[in-house]
């Protein structure tokens, strides 16, 4: 698939977005709607619906397509690179298939996930959701999926065409240099929020967030500082910010991330099970962190 450098939608400040719940832990759509409109009226270049911090698991079909279609109705298509894991690849092809109809400039990939896949079967599932037509981002994430996409193993996704970027969540800032050695046309986007600084100086092209949720401006702030060389602006935000930046690489992140949200006086709200509220030390350590970023004039 060709992609010209101008039509990147992936690049810049995209926002993982959290999905808000009524108490009877249903869809507010409405609310989730006018979330998106306010994350890009505060600086964000755009939105990620149906990523994990979306709670998409644990979502049926039909809600997860009217999240992709209000996300768009909101904000533009352009603006929206919805998640499209699926453990099958003929699944995941059908989402994607569904967000290039819903008007969406790319989709986000992550590897099979329901086993430890190898490389050939890999290739196999980028190369099938590749065909429905739309520009892949792939997510490595390791952790969570047990399958490592590597720098070599990304840079044959991207000569093969079926990549054009990759969320990276593995946490080790090394690979950005080799994944530019190997692959230089392929668009790195940090995928961790406690290690934008490190990323971003290693010529990160994007920043698929979390924390935005809560603290949108003094995110982008961050992240254009920090990709721009001002590391006097940058390092001081990201000491400042990273007591909460460091809460999206733990196991409770959805949960943290929306009690923010609460604090700032946006809408968090419940999780769907199998998530659990947080434990009264957790939220104790969110709050005071959160508490800490809105006197420092940063919510």
């Amino acid at each position: 698939m060709t992609v010209t450098p101008d039509s990147r939608p992936w690049r810049g400040v995209l926002v993982a977005t959290a999905l808000p719940l009524n108490d009877d832990l249903s869809v507010d759509y409405d609310r989730y709607a006018e979330h998106c409109a306010w994350l890009v009226e505060n600086g964000c270049d755009g939105v990620v619906p149906n990523g994990s911090l979306g709670e998409y698991q644990v979502l049926t079909p039909e809600e997860r397509a009217k999240v992709v279609d209000t996300a768009v109705a909101a904000i533009g298509g352009s603006r929206v690179m919805p998640g499209v894991a699926a453990y099958g690849s003929a699944e995941a092809r059908r989402w994607a298939g569904q967000a290039r109809d819903a008007g969406c400039g790319a989709v986000m990939l992550l590897p099979p996930n329901s086993y430890r896949a190898d490389e050939r079967s890999v290739l196999a599932h980028y190369e099938e959701v590749s065909r429905a037509g739309v520009p892949v981002v792939a997510y490595n994430n390791p952790i969570d999926t047990k399958v490592d996409l590597v720098p070599e193993l990304l840079a044959k996704l991207h000569a093969a065409g079926f990549i054009q970027g990759v969320k990276e969540f593995s946490g080790d800032v090394r690979r950005a240099y080799r994944i530019a050695e190997l692959a230089p046309e392929l668009d790195l986007l940090i995928g961790a929020d406690d290690v934008l600084l490190e990323l971003a100086v290693a010529g990160a092209k994007g920043w698929v967030a979390g924390y935005p949720n809560a603290l949108p401006r003094a995110s982008v702030e961050l992240y254009r500082a920090a990709v721009a060389g001002d590391l006097d602006t940058a390092g001081k935000l990201y000491r400042r910010l990273h007591p909460l930046l460091r809460w999206d690489s733990q196991v409770e992140f959805v949960q943290a991330i929306k009690l923010s949200m609460d604090i700032v006086g946006r809408h968090g709200g419940p999780v769907r099970p199998p998530r659990v509220p947080l434990l009264p030390e957790q939220e104790a350590a969110v709050r005071l962190a959160t508490d800490g970023a809105v006197a420092a004039g940063l919510a």
